[in-house]
């Protein structure tokens, strides 16, 4: 399968068509749902090119830190990165670790926004829904790389994998659970969950509750489909991935327990 294509000398990569388009829709739905809650969308477009910057650079660092199994095997470690930066900054032959985009990304609103003075958590809300469409949309990139596959599986929906693309102690097995493709459907439920919780319960949601939802609804499919992955990023013998989401699934659903109750309380003492 081809990765590109070439206009003159240059090599365009399709993983990075793939992500762009999925930044651009994910502009365009945070710009609707900013006019729909009356905010203006040009603090996007301001916001924009440093929220992308820190995504794609967070991104890079998550993956340079957390390698999968396949990449260290064959000598490709956290340190090998450290010392060759031509290969550490190649963001075009794919490694990008969508925690450290979030991260990365989330910060630098958090930044801007206290910069701008106007509400991290507000704005984090307009920006969800569009984030996990931009995940939806980017995970086709691995379809393109034959990268993020599953274990092997004779179901009919299963995707054949090139030798080139196989782990050694998986080479003779040819198709594989498609674990890009779940991921982008449940990337696209948990848009679908977000529009809808905060088009049905706008007046009870405090600002960064559906942030937390986010974090909430991604984390539990995501921890699922860890399971099936067979080139996962370990630290100490430990998904390092798994681990991280689960924990952050767990917080993120205390807090929200936590604020609506405790809204709740202050609304029924008033």
């Amino acid at each position: 399968m081809s990765t590109g294509f070439y206009i003159g000398t240059w090599f365009v990569h399709y993983y990075g068509i793939i992500i762009m388009v999925g930044v651009l829709a994910a502009m365009g739905l945070s710009t609707w749902g900013a006019k729909r809650l009356g905010k203006d969308p040009e603090f996007l477009l301001d916001a924009f090119p440093w929220v992308l910057l820190a995504g794609i650079v967070g991104a890079r660092i998550w993956h340079i830190f957390t390698p999968p199994e396949s990449m260290v095997a064959r000598g490709i470690t956290t340190k090998y990165y450290l010392t060759h930066f031509f290969d550490a900054v190649a963001i075009w032959e794919g490694g990008l670790g969508i925690f450290g985009a979030v991260i990365g990304g989330a910060l630098a609103l958090f930044l801007y926004a206290g910069y701008r003075k106007e509400s991290f958590l507000v704005w984090a809300d307009i920006v969800v829904p569009g984030l996990a469409l931009a995940q939806a949309i980017g995970r086709w990139g691995n379809f393109i790389n034959q990268e993020v596959y599953g274990m092997p599986t004779t179901l009919p929906w299963g995707i054949f994998i090139d030798k080139a693309h196989r782990l050694p102690s998986f080479i003779e097995e040819a198709y594989y659970h498609p674990l890009f493709l779940y991921e982008s459907a449940w990337s696209l439920f948990v848009m679908g969950m977000l529009l809808w919780l905060g088009y049905r319960y706008h007046e009870r949601l405090q600002p960064g509750s559906l942030l937390l939802a986010y974090l909430i609804l991604y984390a539990g499919g995501r921890f699922g489909l860890e399971f099936l992955r067979l080139d996962a990023s370990t630290v100490a013998g430990v998904n390092a991935n798994q681990i991280f989401i689960l924990v952050i699934g767990i917080l993120a659903g205390a807090a929200l327990l936590w604020r609506q109750r405790f809204r709740e309380k202050v609304m029924s003492d008033e």
